[in-house]
């Protein structure tokens, strides 16, 4: 949607091709086709709500033939529903492909040799990262453009903080292993010792749910400490976010690009991250590494923040020059905007215009 956004700003026709779930309606200022309801698909450790329905694939194929486009961007080419519908369409426009993934992919270990005979249906690959280029060269061949997700920038940058008055640790993500939640909440019961006696008691937000969270909020209870948020409104998820001390990303794995981590550095908010390959990438050294799966580390890495004893976040200075934690906030917000939706729509525009005047490889 904020990619549709940007382009429309641009001067763009978009239309996008979705599942529509319940009776929210479509975004506004964003022409939306519904492509059926959503299911939930298990895919690389987590679960993927896609449409499986051959017959609104169907119909929604027969609208991208018909719609006059002059391009049809698809992600994921080998999702189930249209996206697959779009490599076997007979009046389809030339295809640009992103591909996301990163680890293994079920699709393409079925279809093998008919996989990478699709492919030659794309005009011009792209990927989110080398991560996720490696994953789709690996199972399809071919050559990509990498790129990124890109993060409305300013949607962080002006928001007004959600009220607190503790420090404030933030878990935004699914409640499954792979984010690696239950390793945050053994490192936050740590955080007390470590932040010592006179440590002020942090409070820990606990955005969106999946299939740990009735297990987990079992044993990890709501308290004062521990404030379990549900599945949060995007205005509200801005806010919370530009109001936290440190937005916690304990992924264990399988990230091919940390969006959340460069929507914290867009909102000035210090970031505590595993140390994978997607989310090194997009902090670019603007965030606090620990190794994954390891809760001391993690509880040692937010304490520090919390507490301002690393170098990076220290204290206030005298004299008027920037403290180094304000340093560091102004490093990773320059370096949010390296990952801007705007800068991303006019990279795009640069693959839509090289489809339109090539043939598929």
């Amino acid at each position: 949607m904020g990619l549709a956004r940007a382009h429309t700003q641009l001067g763009h026709r978009v239309s996008v091709f979705a599942p529509q779930d319940g009776p929210v309606g479509a975004p506004v200022g964003v022409e939306v086709v519904p492509t059926g309801h959503s299911v939930s698909v298990p895919s690389n450790g987590s679960v993927a709500p896609v449409s499986i329905s051959v017959v609104a694939a169907a119909r929604a194929l027969k609208v991208v033939e018909s719609g006059g486009f002059d391009v049809v961007h698809v992600h994921e080419p080998f999702a189930p529903g249209l996206p697959l519908g779009l490599l076997v369409g007979r009046r389809v426009p030339p295809l640009v492909a992103t591909f996301h993934r990163h680890g293994g992919s079920a699709a393409y270990r079925v279809l093998g040799p008919l996989a990478r005979r699709a492919a030659g249906r794309l005009a011009v690959r792209a990927a989110v990262s080398e991560a996720a280029r490696s994953t789709a060269a690996h199972a399809l061949g071919g050559s990509y453009e990498v790129g990124f997700n890109g993060v409305e920038v300013d949607r962080y940058r002006d928001a007004e903080p959600w009220p607190t008055d503790r420090p404030t640790v933030l878990f935004l993500g699914r409640h499954e292993e792979r984010k690696g939640l239950q390793v945050l909440l053994e490192a936050f019961g740590l955080l007390s010792a470590t932040l010592g006696e006179g440590g002020v008691r942090p409070v820990l937000w606990i955005a969106g749910d999946g299939p740990q969270t009735e297990a987990l909020r079992r044993r990890y209870p709501g308290s004062s400490d521990v404030v379990w948020l549900g599945v949060l409104s995007e205005q509200e998820k801005v806010r919370r976010l530009a109001a936290a001390d440190v937005l916690c990303a304990p992924s264990l794995g399988g990230e091919s690009f940390g969006m959340i981590i460069v929507e914290a550095m867009a909102a000035r908010t210090p970031v505590v991250a595993s140390d994978i390959d997607g989310y090194r990438a997009a902090a670019g050294g603007c965030a606090v590494l620990v190794p994954p799966g390891e809760r001391t580390a993690l509880a040692v890495a937010l304490a520090g923040v919390l507490g301002g004893e690393l170098a990076v976040l220290g204290p206030t200075t005298a004299g008027g020059d920037p403290s180094p934690r304000q340093r560091w906030l102004d490093t990773a917000a320059q370096r949010a905007d390296r990952w801007s939706m705007d800068r991303l729509a006019q990279w795009y525009v640069g693959l839509y215009h090289r489809a339109m005047v090539s043939s598929p490889v």
